[in-house]
Order: structure tokens, then sequence, then C-alpha cells
């Protein structure tokens, strides 16, 4: 496969999943502001959604100051905002349309006509519709992308390169949720009507509520939480499953030149395999989360070089 094809496929996943996670983070962040709190919490939080995508410049140079109704413009809605639903969604349309002849026309309706509804969705339509709807439409549409890419696509080079690019997404937005809500809700302590909403709300973001259930059937705890979304590897949004799947695909597409990515995933994912929620928390959430999307950054690197960039270009 030409590695700018591979390059567009990628990508093409990655804006999906991200304009997903970006719902799924705003949502629940959304939800969260609903519940009785401070003024300065409430910013506080949508404040944290800036900083954790390094945004602050680019926000500062349009706002004045934090509050919902300014990150949830940036975020949804603003085409200045290359980080933005509406761009990312922009963008995986525009990737689809470069490898239009190697996706399915399923694949490209579907994305094609996601664009074009997104695109007429005004800010204060989407407000006045309910910010809430709109999230769930974003997840519909991202579900239903994947889903096409599945049932029509020829599991090739192609869709393990498609794959690759929502794992890793993936992995990256889950942690990065888990760090800004984590230390949000931990210190409150208690186990009160609001401590359990506000965390019913962090594992609805991810879809994990009712596999949470399953799985431990009693209180929700913040180590139980850690442990579902970072440990369990047959929970579809956790780390640990990611991880899974990004060593089986990149097994699929090795070449010459990946040794040391597949070394670095393969690393990364024995952390995974055996590690403790007990060591997770004494080494600190944060610290952990931070060193794991920095992995996951130069893994994205890694990855760029060793399959996506053409080779007189890499050298």
């Amino acid at each position: 496969m030409l590695s700018r094809t591979a390059d567009h496929l990628f990508w093409m996943s990655r804006y999906i999943e991200r304009a997903e996670n970006l719902a799924r983070l705003l949502d629940v962040t959304w939800q969260m502001s609903l519940v009785p709190q401070s003024l300065d919490a409430a910013n506080q939080n949508w404040n944290a959604i800036i900083a954790l995508n390094s945004l602050e410049e680019a926000y500062d140079a349009k706002y004045a100051a934090v509050n919902a109704e300014n990150v949830l413009n940036f975020m949804v809605r603003d085409a200045d905002n290359q980080a933005s639903i509406y761009n990312c969604l922009r963008l995986a349309r525009e990737n689809a349309h470069a490898v239009r002849g190697t996706i399915t026309t399923e694949m490209w309706e579907t994305l094609n006509a996601t664009w074009l509804e997104a695109r007429e969705k005004s800010f204060e339509q989407i407000m006045n519709a309910g910010v809430g709807e709109f999230f769930e439409w974003v997840k519909m549409r991202s579900s239903l992308s994947r889903g096409t890419t599945l049932g029509t696509l020829l599991q090739d080079e192609a869709y393990h390169f498609i794959r690759l690019g929502t794992l890793l997404e993936r992995a990256d937005n889950t942690a990065r949720i888990l760090d800004v809500k984590y230390h949000v809700l931990r210190p409150q302590g208690d186990e009160g009507a609001t401590d359990f909403y506000q965390w019913g709300a962090l594992l609805r973001s991810v879809s994990a509520f009712e596999v949470y259930r399953k799985v431990y059937r009693d209180v929700i705890t913040p180590e139980r939480v850690t442990e579902l979304l970072i440990l369990r590897d047959d929970m579809p949004r956790s780390l640990h499953f990611c991880m899974n799947g990004v060593v089986k695909t990149l097994d699929l597409i090795a070449n010459s030149h990946s040794g040391e990515t597949q070394r670095q995933v393969g690393l990364l994912h024995a952390q995974l395999h055996y590690g403790r929620v007990e060591d997770i928390l004494a080494h600190g959430l944060h610290e952990w989360l931070s060193d794991f999307m920095d992995r996951i950054y130069m893994l994205g690197g890694g990855i760029s070089k060793d399959f996506l960039v053409p080779m007189s270009e890499a050298a």
C-alpha cells in the first residue's frame, strides 16, 4: 500500500474517533455542570478541557472568560479551532475523499453525510435543540462509521491502518478523560448521591456504566473505575484492550523499519497486561496517565515514520 494512502486512512479513523471522544468528554463535563456546585468549581472543569488539549493560547485569543458556553462553542463548532468537533468531522471527510477509491461506497456516503449534516448545524441550533442531543448524534455517527467499515471493507492493509488509528486515538482519549475527571472527583471522598452521580456520568462517558455493574456488582469506587478503564482487557474502551489491538495490528502490517515501534508497543502492552491498580495509584494516577499519553504520542510518531511517510521524505 502507498504510504500516502495509509496515512489518509490512519488519520481518517483518528479524526472520527477524536470527534466521538471529544463529544464524550464534553458530555460528561456538561452533565457534571448540572450538579449543584460553586461557579468556580464548574469553570475549573471547563478549563481542564482547554488545558488538556493544550489550547490555552488559542482559546484566550478569542474568549475573555472560561465558562460552559464559551468552551462548548470553542470545542464544538468553532471553525478556527482545529481541535473542534466541527473540524474533526471535516478532516475525517477530507481524508476519506483522498482515498475514495480505497474505501467502500457505504463508508464514503456515511462520512460525507455526517459532514454535510454537521456543517449545517450552527452553535445556536445545537444549544437550542439540546447540546446533549448533539453529543449523542456525534457518537452515533461514529459508531455507524465503524460498523460500516467492519461490515463492508475487505480486511486487508487498508482495514488494518483504519483499526490502528482508531485504537491509538481511543487509548489516548480514554486516558485524557480519566485524568481530567479522576482528580476533580477523588478529593470529595464521600459516597453521597452527588458523588455517585458524577462517577456514574464518568462511566457513561465511555459507555462503561453497565459494564461496571456487571463486573463489580457493587458501589462505584475510584479504584475500581481506574481498574476498569486501564487494566481490564475485555472492556472495549480500556487502555489494555486498545493496546491488545495495537500489538496485533502492528504484527499484521510489520515491515523492515518497524522493529523499534513494535518493541515500544510491546513494553507498554506488558505494563498493562501485568500491572496492578494498587501500583498505579501508589505511583500517582496523574503521573502514570501522563507517561502513558507521552508514550502514545511517541508511538504515533514511530508509526508515521515506519509506515505513513514516504521513504524519500523520511530520509
